[in-house]
C-alpha cells in the first residue's frame, strides 16, 4: 500500500473515531432522568411533520443536479436530467462511507456513462464548491448580523480559549504564527513547483489543474448565470426551509423561527465538515446551538439526532434507490438509441 493511500486510510479513521467519540462523550453525559426525558421528548415529536423536511432536502439535492449540468454546458455535454440527479443521490451516499469519495465517484462514473472527461468534471466540482463555501459564509454573516447578542456569546464561550490569553485580547503571538506558516507553506510549494516543473508527475498534475482551470472557468462562461445562481439560493434556502420545517415537529421547538434556523444551519453545517456525514458532531453542535434559544438540553439533544438521522436515512435510502436505478437507466437509455 503506498503512502498515499496509508494516508487517506489513517484520514479515514481518525474522522470516523472522532465521530463515535462524540456519540459515545455526548451519550456518556445522558443520566437516567435525562434519558427519560429525552425519549419522552422523541415521543411527543409528530415524525409525519419531517416528510415536508425529506421532501426539501430532496429538491435541493436536485436543485444540485441542474446546477452542475448548467456548469458542464459551456463545455459542450448535456447529460441526462435523471442520471445526474442519481449520481448526486450516489455521492452523497458514498460520502457517508468515505469523506470526499462522493466527489470522485461522481465524476468517474458520469465520465463512464456520459464519455465526459473525469479532469474537466472535477474542475466543475471545485467550483460548485467555492460557491458553496460562499453561501455558508453568507450564512455565517447573516446568522452573526442578526443574532450578535445569541450567536456571538456562544462563538465567544468556545473559542475564546483558542485566540485568546483566557481574556478578550487576541493571541498575537499565535495568529503571527499561523500567517507564518501559510507563508512558508506558499513560498515552499511555489519553489518546488519552479525546480520540478519539468518532472513527469509534474507534468501530469500540470495536465490535471489545466483540466481543473477548464471546469472552473466554465462559470464565466455559463449561458444561464441566472438560473445557476438562481439553484445556488435554491440549494441553501431549501436547507434552512428543512431546519424551519423541522422546529414544527415538536412541540418546545415550534415556537422557534427563522432566526435560529440560520444558526442551527450555520453550527450544523460545521458538524458536517467536522465528522464523517456529521456523526456525533452534528447532533452536540445542533443541541448547543438550541440551548441558546432557551431550549432545554435533553431536548435540544433530541431534535439534533432527529435531524441528523432523518437526513442521514434519507441519503441511506435515496442513495441505494439511485444506486440500484443508474445501471438500469443506462440500459434504458441503449435501448432507446
Amino acid at each position: 500500500m503506498d503512502k498515499k493511500k496509508i494516508t487517506s486510510a489513517l484520514q479515514y479513521v481518525f474522522f470516523l473515531a472522532l465521530g463515535i467519540f462524540l456519540v459515545w462523550w455526548s451519550i456518556g453525559k445522558i443520566d437516567h432522568q435525562q434519558w427519560v426525558e429525552m425519549k419522552a421528548a422523541m415521543r411527543r415529536t409528530n415524525y409525519n411533520l419531517l416528510i415536508p423536511v425529506v421532501i426539501a432536502l430532496l429538491i435541493s439535492h436536485y436543485s444540485r443536479a441542474v446546477r452542475w449540468k448548467i456548469l458542464m454546458e459551456p463545455m459542450g455535454y448535456r447529460p441526462d436530467n435523471l442520471r445526474v440527479y442519481l449520481l448526486v443521490l450516489i455521492g452523497y451516499l458514498s460520502n457517508l462511507l468515505v469523506p470526499r469519495l462522493g466527489e470522485v465517484l461522481k465524476c468517474t462514473l458520469l465520465a463512464r456513462y456520459e464519455k465526459i472527461p473525469a479532469d474537466k468534471l472535477i474542475g466543475t466540482i471545485v467550483a460548485e464548491r467555492a460557491f458553496d463555501m460562499i453561501c455558508l459564509l453568507l450564512v455565517f454573516f447573516i446568522t452573526l448580523i442578526s443574532q450578535l447578542d445569541v450567536i456571538g456569546t456562544f462563538a465567544r464561550e468556545k473559542f475564546s480559549t483558542v485566540l485568546a490569553n483566557g481574556g478578550r485580547e487576541p493571541n498575537i503571538l499565535y495568529l503571527l504564527a499561523i500567517a507564518a506558516f501559510v507563508a512558508v507553506v506558499i513560498f515552499l510549494g511555489i519553489w518546488l513547483f519552479r525546480r520540478f516543473r519539468h518532472n513527469n508527475v509534474m507534468v501530469k498534475i500540470i495536465r490535471i489543474l489545466q483540466g481543473v482551470w477548464e471546469g472552473l472557468n466554465s462559470v464565466r462562461y455559463v449561458k444561464k448565470k441566472g438560473w445557476f445562481f438562481f439553484h445556488t439560493i435554491l440549494i441553501w434556502f431549501l436547507y434552512l426551509a428543512s431546519i424551519r420545517l423541522g422546529f414544527l415537529a415538536m412541540q418546545e421547538t415550534k415556537p422557534l423561527g427563522w432566526p435560529p434556523a440560520f444558526s442551527v444551519l450555520s453550527m450544523g453545517s460545521i458538524g458536517m465538515i467536522a465528522t464523517q456525514g456529521g456523526i456525533g458532531a452534528y447532533p452536540v453542535l445542533v443541541q448547543e446551538t438550541m440551548m441558546l434559544y432557551g431550549i432545554h438540553e435533553n431536548v435540544g439533544k433530541a431534535f439534533g439526532w432527529i435531524l441528523w438521522l432523518a437526513q442521514t436515512l434519507l441519503i441511506l435510502v435515496a442513495g441505494g434507490i439511485a444506486s440500484v436505478l443508474l445501471p438500469r437507466l443506462k440500459r434504458n437509455a441503449v435501448k432507446t438509441a
